[in-house]
């Protein structure tokens, strides 16, 4: 089925909605979460509640790529779910209703809050600009968390080039950051 039928299912509230995002895009999404904790059974988890997130923002959002709405939704989760892991390694509750706490402090700050989408607004422009295989490898390593392995398995390249070519652009995006934002 394609997207747009899909879509209109969730906006029906259809509950084939979610068995056939699960049949398109369920080993996708369960990459993006794996990527990031490690842990098959985190990661079914974390596409499960994508699922159930998906219901819940469709409507009223209508994505233009299902896919990447998915994939982003899939990536929060499984990075909400492993700051709590680590939070509970370093400390239980108390740490993560500190780190908790720190993100509401932080989202109250309204200098920082339009610096950030002054920074997200240039860090997209940005990568929209890089030639096309330094786009991939910074979209898989930076929004799918894929390691340096993964990726130059996938590109045919040493995963030293990886790591150099990575490199190399994070340097141009500092300098673009530090020269833009101060």
């Amino acid at each position: 089925m394609d997207d747009v039928k899909i879509i209109e299912l969730y906006f029906s509230r259809d509950e084939r909605a979610i068995a056939e995002t699960e049949g398109k895009y369920g080993p996708y999404c369960f990459a993006v979460a794996n990527n990031i904790l490690s842990d098959r059974g985190e990661a079914e988890e974390s596409v499960n509640d994508t699922w159930l997130h998906a219901w819940n923002s469709m409507p009223p959002q209508r994505p233009k790529v299902l896919k990447l709405f998915l994939a982003r939704i899939a990536r929060n989760i499984s990075l909400d779910r492993y700051r709590a892991r680590s939070a509970q390694k370093r400390g239980g509750e108390t740490a993560l209703a500190i780190e908790e706490l720190g993100e509401v402090a932080s989202s109250c700050d309204v200098f920082g809050e339009v610096m950030e989408r002054e920074a997200i607004r240039l860090i997209r422009g940005f990568v929209h600009a890089l030639p096309e295989t330094e786009r991939n490898l910074f979209v898989r390593r930076y929004f799918f968390l894929e390691s340096a392995g993964s990726i130059a398995q996938r590109y045919g390249l040493s995963e030293g080039a990886v790591n150099a070519r990575l490199g190399r652009t994070r340097k141009k995006l500092k300098v673009l950051l530090e020269k833009e934002l101060n």
